[in-house]
């Protein structure tokens, strides 16, 4: 078969599948396949075109077919599957594809309504929407031309609410209304606005006041399309609506079951700080005193919609319910009084939980993970969330050239949590939605790296957690001590940190004494939202107040003569990295994230090196997927796994970024391709002349580049991950060789084995 041949074999088939999966092919006789819509505008003056476009786009129906790379995949495999599958595969062909999109499931002239609505609701009070269908031999789009004018703008807003109290109240907060002068109208702002008022009425008594009760009037008569506004009541409402309630009795059930009725009467009930907690007998119970900081409803307080919110969200944050109600009721009718019923489903007070998992690495490392925890959701009676934990874990290298190498671990683990902040003064509470915690955290862990040393490692943390609003969360560790000790080392581990003595001071024994603070800023939780930011900034500093108690007394400070506390030198150093995310949500649900990580540590006073567990790392699964599990770096250095085995060397400074777009295949298939980059340098050069310093100059060149693509299993609560990624660039490689794109060769195994690294991995990388 000839080259000529073969390319135009070769050409004949693409066109073929192209034609296939476009979808184009199998439409029933005389119908046409719908492609979409465009949008034109003819206006009489200067308007912001994109934004109209966008909200008459968000009118049109129906969606076509969804297009991947100039094809329908979706399509073909609903046309593959056939008109009756009878077997499973067809049914899921079926079930998973899209019916084609044709030319009778569009009703151009129903649309053109919708979208004049739609720009009514902008302002565009007199628009009127053309559609003309334009067809090819197998497709058809149709293009809907608007005739518009610019938006009417506000002139004025005025509350004009026909019930005195109601009309002072609203005035008092109108300098935060939504609705402006000098804005376009758009009535989304108007029902924001109602819904503030709404929400301002009912932090004030008005129990029973509904946004459907305020009414916009509209005068468009004035010139130039101003339009003013006035805020009035409906004609007719409820008289409870405009009438101001007060809270009786509060009455608090801690086991209330979902086939229970609320108590009629109050006794057999412990009356504290005048609410009634129904029959606080039970093993389970929490004190009333806890159970009342959560609460923010108080007898012969006005009614607070706010306080309401406060209280639901403060008991289910607690951790120990599995359903919190808050029921009003009055008391007797018109008596303006409402009593409070809050009933809170209890979850059981222990739980014991095991699980078994297979860990893959990218390093070739493969072995099962335990773990074992028991919880006490009310230690002290004072919902202590008390955590006993247990990890055990074995891990061999199944692959490459050393498959002698594994280690196994386990890590014994205490947490208590207190739902509220212990400090030796008093604190005023803030009001807020969110319980500040207070934990205190004990673990042990033992580290076998058979054939060169075992590991043990203790830690005490005590710190603070707490949210500033549902976007913001701070964690405030002033106690942070962990102690390592290095024993059983074999000859293999003493010869090698011998010949690397750089290497080895990572793992020296240490004790390690300071504190830590993290900020995480996180729009993940805004559902809706086009873009997405995640910020998180986490900080460490640690041996200062043992440097300064060793100066004060007269001592000195010293990398070259370390001082010891209790006989074990302490690291003295200061860390900081920031972890940055955006997420482009577009409409079709995909999405396009990009990351960017940057991180410095700087070692001083009885430190010249930073603590291996505190050193920063580059490569593997959440990294740059194209390098195996902490492989790259510091600088140029190449770190052979294969004469290293289990030791690695990070760096002082690290700087990593990533794009991924991830796309839908299927309900619960995605795929994803990603670029990443990244390195890790020493913050200055060592007796060893290992790698290469951070360099300004430099650092560019010596970044580590990846690409890939990605299959993964999402099922909402669980993600299974494949990602297969290759290097485009070596830094380890000489100067001016180091991209590697031109030697990409998928037919040869020897390639493949040495440039194609999969990671297996559970949840989205980041």
């Amino acid at each position: 078969m000839t080259r000529s041949f073969q390319n135009k074999f070769f050409t004949a088939i693409t066109c073929l599948l192209i034609t296939a999966c476009t979808g184009t092919r199998n439409l029933p006789k005389g119908e046409k396949l719908y492609t979409g819509a465009e949008i034109k505008l003819e206006s009489t003056g200067k308007v912001n075109e994109k934004m109209i476009k966008a909200v008459v786009l968000a009118g049109v129906r129906p969606t076509p077919n969804k297009i991947i790379l100039g094809m329908r995949p979706k399509l073909w495999m609903y046309n593959l599957a056939g008109a009756e599958p009878k077997s499973k595969i067809g049914k899921w062909l079926k079930k998973t594809g899209e019916a084609p999109v044709l030319m009778r499931n569009v009703k151009p002239d129903a649309t053109t309504q919708i979208i004049d609505s739609r720009l009514f609701n902008i302002g565009i009070f007199k628009s009127f929407t053309e559609s003309k269908i334009v067809a090819k031999k197998r497709t058809f789009k149709v293009v809907y031309t608007s005739h518009i004018h610019p938006p009417y703008v506000i002139k004025e807003l005025v509350y004009s609410i026909m019930n005195d109290s109601i009309n002072r109240l609203a005035l008092t907060q109108k300098d935060k209304s939504v609705i402006r002068p000098g804005q376009d109208y758009n009535l989304d702002k108007l029902k924001n606005e109602r819904n503030r008022i709404d929400m301002l009425l009912k932090n004030n008594g008005y129990f029973y006041f509904n946004p459907d009760n305020l009414v916009f009037k509209a005068d468009t008569s004035n010139e130039n399309r101003q339009v003013s506004l006035r805020l009035t009541l409906k004609d007719s409402i409820p008289v409870n609506a405009t009438t101001i309630y007060r809270i009786h009795d509060v009455i608090v059930n801690q086991n209330y079951t979902l086939d229970e009725n609320e108590p009629e009467s109050l006794e057999d009930t412990l009356s504290y700080h005048r609410v009634f907690f129904v029959g606080w007998e039970t093993q389970m119970d929490i004190k009333p005193k806890v159970v009342l900081e959560a609460i923010h409803l108080r007898k012969n307080e006005i009614f607070s919609r706010q306080n309401h919110i406060f209280t639901l969200n403060r008991l289910m944050s607690m951790g120990n319910f599995k359903l919190v109600q808050v029921n009003f009721s009055e008391k007797i009718a018109n008596s303006k009084l409402l009593d409070v019923n809050i009933l809170m489903t209890p979850m059981p007070k222990h739980t014991i939980r095991a699980g078994l998992d297979l860990v893959s690495k990218s390093n070739n490392f493969t072995g099962p993970r335990m773990n074992f925890n028991l919880l006490n959701r009310n230690t002290f009676k004072g919902a202590e969330l008390l955590s006993l934990n247990l990890a055990g874990a074995f891990e061999a290298q199944l692959g490459g050239n050393d498959k002698s190498l594994f280690s196994y671990s386990w890590n014994p683990q205490v947490e208590l949590t207190y739902p509220r902040f212990l400090v030796p003064f008093h604190l005023r509470q803030a009001q807020s939605i969110y319980i500040p915690k207070t934990h205190l955290l004990l673990s042990y862990n033992y580290l076998k790296r058979v054939g060169y040393f075992d590991m043990r490692t203790f830690q005490f943390v005590f710190g603070y957690k707490w949210k500033s609003d549902f976007l913001k969360e701070h964690e405030l560790n002033p106690f942070d001590v962990s102690y390592t000790t290095i024993g059983s080392k074999s000859q293999t581990f003493t010869d090698l940190v011998a010949s690397n003595p750089f290497l080895g001071k990572s793992y020296e024994e240490k004790f390690i004494a300071g504190g830590t603070y993290s900020f995480t800023y996180n729009e993940q939780v805004i559902p809706d939202k086009k873009v997405q930011f995640f910020f998180h900034l986490n900080s460490e500093i640690a041996g200062n107040l043992f440097s300064l108690a060793k100066i004060a007394t007269g001592g000195n400070v010293s990398a070259d003569h370390p001082a010891t506390i209790a006989g074990s030198v302490y690291s003295q150093f200061a860390k900081l990295s920031i972890d940055t995310k955006c997420y482009f949500n577009f409409p079709d649900q995909n999405k396009l994230v990009l990351r960017l990580f940057v991180g410095a540590a700087q070692t001083f006073g009885n430190s010249s090196v930073l603590p291996y567990s505190k050193q920063f790392f580059s490569g593997g699964p959440n990294s740059v997927r194209a390098f195996s599990i902490n492989s790259l770096g510091p600088g140029t250095y190449f770190q052979n796994t294969n004469q290293n085995g289990f030791l690695q060397l990070g760096g002082d400074l690290k700087l990593e970024t990533n794009a991924e777009y991830r796309f839908g295949i299927t309900r619960y298939l995605k795929g994803a391709l990603f670029v990443d980059a990244g390195n890790v340098w020493l913050a200055k050069s060592n007796p060893e002349n290992i790698g290469t310093p951070f360099r300004i100059s430099k650092f560019l060149d010596e970044i580590a580049v990846g690409t890939g693509f990605g299959v993964r299993v999402d099922v909402s609560f669980f993600v299974l991950r494949f990602d297969l990624a290759t290097p485009l660039k070596k830094p380890w490689l000489t100067e001016n060789h180091r991209w590697t794109i031109n030697q990409i060769d998928f037919g040869s195994a020897t390639w493949r084995r040495e440039n194609l690294i999969l990671n297996i991995a559970i949840g989205y990388p980041f």
